[in-house]
């Protein structure tokens, strides 16, 4: 049977903790002689994150963990992931929210269907998922915003849009996704003499 990507990642036994290393590519010139600073922001976004595991003591999730790293093929293979810190949003987000418009990259995205003339319909920090094809990246709402008397709302949100959605596609409050990809390779892991496992992964957002 042929893998295909994208990999799930196994279910148990979950996260132990994840350090999320967000990458914004911006270029620093500071002068040697006054120290005044300029800045060139470009267009690259990107989530990266640590991820470690509790130790592993299943057998059976031992060799699920390790098929998994090695189907990957070190940085061939990318995998499925949400924030395991999610809670789900913090705003009301009520309502069937979608993109209000073609053609929308960068910061801000116009949205629709949110209940009407609700304050806090999402909260900054709250996490959604855009869908563009059928790959959704996750995002996060940099301020509150509130819907407006037609159940619209403008989200400033991070990493920035790069691939446009759709008008009308739906926004993924519940479980947003990204997919990761492994820039180190496939990651060593430790087996001690009881069968234990242990492992971090540093994964980086795969983006085409």
């Amino acid at each position: 049977m042929t893998i295909t990507y994208p990999l799930t990642l196994p279910a148990k036994p979950g996260v132990q903790s994840i350090r999320w290393r967000p990458m914004s590519v911006v270029a620093v010139a500071v002068s040697p002689f006054t120290k005044q600073r300029q800045t060139q922001r470009n267009q690259g976004q990107v989530w990266q994150a640590d991820i470690t595991l509790p130790p592993i003591r299943s057998r059976e999730v031992v060799g699920q963990w390790i098929a998994f790293l090695l189907s990957l093929n070190g940085a061939e293979g990318f995998f499925k992931m949400g924030d395991p810190d999610n809670f789900g949003p913090q705003g009301v987000a009520t309502g069937s929210p979608v993109v209000s418009g073609a053609n929308q990259i960068g910061g801000s995205l116009v949205t629709s269907g949110w209940t009407a003339s609700t304050t806090g319909i999402l909260k900054a920090g709250d996490r959604i998922g855009l869908t563009s094809g059928s790959v959704m990246r996750l995002h996060k709402v940099l301020k509150d915003v509130d819907s407006d008397g037609s159940g619209n709302a403008t989200l400033d949100i991070w990493p920035r849009v790069i691939s446009s959605p759709s008008s009308g596609s739906a926004i993924e409050l519940t479980n947003p996704t990204s997919l990761f990809w492994l820039p180190d390779g496939i990651p060593q892991h430790d087996i001690d003499r009881l069968g234990h496992m242990t492992v971090t992964l540093n994964c980086m957002e795969h983006l085409t």
